[in-house]
């Protein structure tokens, strides 16, 4: 009686296996004892897929108002930071507001306010009309040098905000909100944004 002899016993898949032969015969003897090397162990054959990388998007920014800096209504301490404006600090923030118009306008920076103000340095000195809500634009660092050019109407803004005392080393002035522009921030055309909740 002939005796049946498989097409693939285990000695010759083997010998397959470890030659790594090209041929039809090598090749399915490769897939076969992989399968059977994984599988009393549970594990899945994996494949790896092409992905395309993930577009980089930046986090949205935070839609802060001049009438969100102080607590209201006031206290018998007076103005005092609010909390909304204290936990805006370090974040990405948009600012809608107007440039104030200056006489002797500074290099590497300008003030926003809720409201129009036209400043008169020479008259007034240290008596200004700023309201106590008025933001210190700083510009970037490699724009330290330029004076930015004065724009009418409302001017939508978009940087890093700071909150806390700061006393400028050169001009003595205090300011407790600045607003850190990005390089391109003054590349794009003022908004037409409705006027924003004054905040005096």
């Amino acid at each position: 009686m002939r005796r049946f002899r498989a097409p693939f016993s285990l000695e010759r898949m083997w010998n397959e296996f470890v030659r790594g032969g090209r041929s039809t015969r090598g090749v399915w003897a490769q897939l076969l004892m992989c399968t059977c090397l994984v599988a009393p162990f549970g594990i899945q054959p994996q494949f790896a897929v092409a992905q395309e990388p993930l577009a980089a998007t930046a986090a949205p920014a935070i839609d802060l108002k001049f009438s969100q800096f102080v607590k209201t209504p006031i206290g018998p301490r007076g103005l005092e930071l609010s909390e909304v404006l204290r936990a805006a600090d370090g974040q990405r923030v948009q600012l809608v507001g107007y440039m104030v118009v200056e006489e002797s306008p500074q290099p590497g920076r300008f003030w926003l306010t809720p409201r129009p103000v036209r400043m008169s340095e020479h008259a007034d000195g240290d008596a200004d009309d700023l309201p106590p809500s008025t933001v210190t634009v700083v510009l970037d660092p490699c724009q330290q040098q330029s004076v930015p050019a004065h724009r009418e109407g409302l001017v939508a803004l978009t940087g890093t905000l700071s909150v806390g005392r700061y006393e400028d080393p050169q001009t003595g002035r205090v300011s407790w909100v600045r607003l850190q522009l990005p390089r391109e921030a003054l590349a794009t055309e003022p908004s037409s944004a409705r006027a924003p909740a004054h905040a005096h």
